[in-house]
């Protein structure tokens, strides 16, 4: 492990988007564990903070503009310039890695490649650390650990907080996230409708969770009508608030999005609806992390607290924006997931929850 001084200061940068942000935390763990008495800070966009509420491994987080010119970023150059121990970048981009350059004595970041470019990053920073392609991103997270020393800790923390008052329903319920930001990884309205008729048939009230956009509302209606009643909580959460509320939850149930994450990581019996995405690369982290990876296909398969549903077609993963090829365009996949295999799944996460609340409560099984 590389020697730091007594209560160092260190620096994480991650400009990223906020799932991947989310996945930057067993890193920032691992550091912690390290160095119990060092203040680390985050450098993120400023639209990306929200998911590092509360974590108790973080001392300071540092907003930036989500576009910033080139003034914001020399603003920033001097303001990191040489304030910390140890910096490390998360990603191979030019900025974050001149950032972790310029912050820190010791610099880390990952560099992939021959290029002028990849050469000059080696020469900036003082320990590089190989980019794998083919591995999942809390992996290749922790590759940074490894490149200074430090022992993993692969633990997801999800941001903290108290969900308000008056929130949740009265009786047992599962929780779904239709909307996913792209087009091609979402579900259909109709296999969405058919998931919260067999939850209301197993005494379960289905609370709905999304953005705030109005786009992202309008769909929600479309997938909503003519369903039966559920609790909409579209556009009213914090991140905290939606870790929160899958963790009390018997089932989670989400497409391939950053909140589908941070249910698996907020211990919420999950379940993942795969298409074009590698789920080895990026599946749902679950709760003491992955004993085995995820395979790259399959119907349903579990780790931990996630259960991971596809309809293993012959291309699948593809790792493609849909059958189109572009945002918009459909998953052949998804749309012909049936129903009746996510309810297997949920089934088998609702009979995890109801065994874990007996064995907290001391009730025998």
């Amino acid at each position: 492990m590389i020697v730091l001084p007594g209560r160092p200061r260190i620096l994480v940068v991650a400009l990223r988007r906020i799932g991947d942000v989310l996945l930057t935390t067993p890193l920032i763990r691992s550091l912690r564990r390290a160095w119990p008495d060092a203040m680390i800070d985050v450098l993120v966009f400023a639209d990306t903070a929200a998911i590092l509420k509360g974590n108790p491994d973080i001392s300071n987080v540092i907003p930036m503009p989500v576009r910033p010119g080139a003034g914001a970023s020399a603003a920033m150059l001097l303001r990191l310039a040489r304030r910390y121990a140890l910096a490390i970048s998360t990603q191979t981009g030019d900025r974050p890695t001149l950032f972790a350059a310029s912050a820190g004595r010791i610099s880390v970041a990952p560099v992939e490649g021959s290029s002028a470019m990849a050469s000059l990053k080696r020469a900036v920073i003082t320990h590089g650390s190989p980019v794998a392609s083919s591995v999942h991103r809390v992996e290749e997270i922790l590759r940074l650990a490894d490149a200074i020393g430090v022992p993993r800790v692969a633990e997801l923390v999800a941001p903290q907080g108290a969900l308000r008052e008056g929130l949740l329903p009265a009786e047992p319920y599962a929780v779904i996230h239709p909307a996913p930001m792209f087009h091609y990884k979402r579900w259909t309205a109709a296999g969405w409708r058919a998931l919260i008729e067999g939850f209301a048939k197993r005494g379960l009230r289905t609370v709905v969770t999304g953005g705030p956009a109005p786009e992202e509302r309008a769909y929600l209606d479309d997938v909503l009508h003519g369903a039966p009643e559920v609790t909409r909580l579209d556009g009213q959460l914090a991140w905290h608030e939606i870790a929160a509320l899958a963790s009390r939850s018997q089932v989670f149930v989400g497409p391939d999005t950053s909140v589908t994450h941070l249910a698996a990581a907020s211990g919420a019996n999950t379940v993942a609806l795969f298409g074009p995405t590698d789920p080895r690369l990026w599946g749902p982290w679950p709760v003491g992390g992955l004993a085995s990876p995820w395979a790259p296909a399959g119907t349903i398969q579990q780790r931990g607290n996630v259960w991971l549903v596809q309809n293993p077609l012959p291309c699948l993963p593809c790792q493609q924006e849909g059958c189109g090829r572009h945002l918009m365009s459909r998953s052949q996949c998804l749309d012909e997931l049936s129903v009746n295999q996510v309810l297997v799944a949920a089934d088998q996460a609702i009979a995890h929850s109801l065994a874990a609340r007996r064995a907290e409560s001391g009730a025998p099984a």
